[in-house]
């Protein structure tokens, strides 16, 4: 059998949802719209559920709360993706954690968090998704007073996930998605694979940088390492513990899944950071193919994940 390899990906950076946004196409005559597309995706996601746009339509609920409001079709999209998530964790991942957030600090843009600030008063967990009432077949979502809502932990998933298909469907070639370390292909990619490296910092290359190939579906990595932030001498970080409303206090500064969708990928890396030391008996479980990285830099294996280390040029 004689297989003939995709030509070399071309690719198109941009800044967007305070991370940077990739695209990689494997034909360069499609790599100007590829790019306009994901463009347009990322600004209509920005407009529908950005916690830090007051006139996005999730922040709009807040002034209709305890009253059932029909949302549109993006945001419909990405609540259901945020309530499976907190069902398939058992709320280690809840879209009710913008309070939590908020009382530490991380109340707008992260570029904006930065430095330090006053103390954090005492902690706010999570009321609990189970609290929203959420109607799919009719997009009708009930949201209680003093409830706020965050998708940080599903949105830029569905988004490379919607946008790849989207553009693999509309230019025919192999695309590839990158949003700040939230990846997903579609179509016919290079036949090695997208090599990726999977490492704790999308910009960054370190000793525990691992190379890996993706043909289909989706990879993540949650992690403690980037966005953090001082309050009152405590360093904080931005992946909550719904059941306590603070950082959540485990041994992992990184988790990477690899899954059939970025979107089950990431909620399974953040679970995971949430879980502490049964993350990986919980991944083992549900046999997900994932990396581990302690706060030391020691890395562990689960399920089929491939086993070594090696740096390489691309970036998770």
């Amino acid at each position: 059998m004689t297989t003939v390899a995709a030509p070399e990906p071309f690719a198109e950076s941009f800044p967007a949802l305070g991370t940077t946004a990739t695209v990689l196409v494997t034909e360069r005559s499609a790599l100007g719209d590829a790019s306009r597309m994901l463009r347009d995706d990322l600004d209509e996601l920005d407009r529908a559920c950005s916690r830090f746009r007051e006139d996005s339509e999730i922040r709009r609920l807040d002034d209709v709360a305890g009253a059932p409001v029909v949302v549109g079709p993006v945001l419909a999209d990405h609540l259901d993706a945020a309530f499976r998530a907190s069902s398939l964790t058992d709320g280690m991942v809840d879209l009710t954690v913008r309070t939590s957030l908020s009382e530490l600090g991380y109340d707008r843009d992260f570029a904006e968090v930065r430095g330090v600030g006053p103390k954090v008063g005492e902690p706010c967990p999570a009321p609990g998704w189970w609290r929203v009432g959420w109607d799919r077949a009719e997009r009708t979502i009930v949201l209680p007073h003093g409830v706020g809502l965050d998708l940080g932990a599903t949105a830029k998933a569905l988004a490379a996930d919607r946008a790849a298909h989207r553009i693999t469907a509309a230019l025919r070639c192999g695309v590839l998605v990158n949003l700040g370390g939230d990846i997903a292909v579609a179509g016919a990619g290079p036949a090695a694979g997208w090599r990726v490296t999977v490492t704790d910092d999308h910009t960054s290359t370190g000793s525990a940088d691992q190379l890996v190939g993706i043909h289909a579906g989706g990879l993540a990595t949650s992690g403690v390492v980037r966005r953090r932030w001082r309050r009152g001498g405590a360093e904080l970080h931005h992946i909550v513990d719904p059941r306590t409303g603070m950082p959540a206090d485990g041994p992992w500064r990184t988790v990477s899944v690899a899954a059939g969708s970025c979107l089950d990928a990431n909620i399974a890396s953040t679970a995971a950071i949430v879980l502490g030391e049964d993350a990986t008996c919980w991944l083992t479980e549900r046999g997900i193919p994932a990396r581990l990285v302690t706060a030391a830099g020691e890395v562990r294996t689960v399920g089929r994940w491939p086993i070594g280390h090696r740096r390489g040029a691309g970036r998770q």
